[in-house]
């Protein structure tokens, strides 16, 4: 399911999958399913390609948020460390 590329797709096989486990009267697999179903909108944005990030990009931010954190040692404003992740990566003026 999650190779899909196409919503559609990814629902039409979480179905039949779905209706493959009523037969088995499985409660954790059925319970399984209905989370699944809770965050189904979260599960289609995951294959989008417009909602891919490279990781590259993500460890990147990791990295200065802790370098961010480490300078800050000892201070206890949450504020000014969110606005210090959040200038990070703006350009110099």
């Amino acid at each position: 399911m999650w190779d899909y590329c196409s919503e559609a797709w990814a629902r039409k096989f979480f179905e039949n999958w779905r209706a493959q486990l009523k037969w088995q009267r499985l409660k954790s697999y059925e319970k399984f399913a209905e989370m699944i179903e809770r965050h189904w909108d979260g599960i289609a944005a995951y294959g989008d390609p417009r909602n891919k990030v490279s990781l590259g990009f993500v460890e990147g931010l990791n990295n200065k948020i802790r370098v961010i954190q480490r300078r800050a040692y000892g201070l206890h404003d949450e504020e000014y460390l969110k606005l210090k992740v959040l200038t990070c990566m703006l350009p110099e003026l």
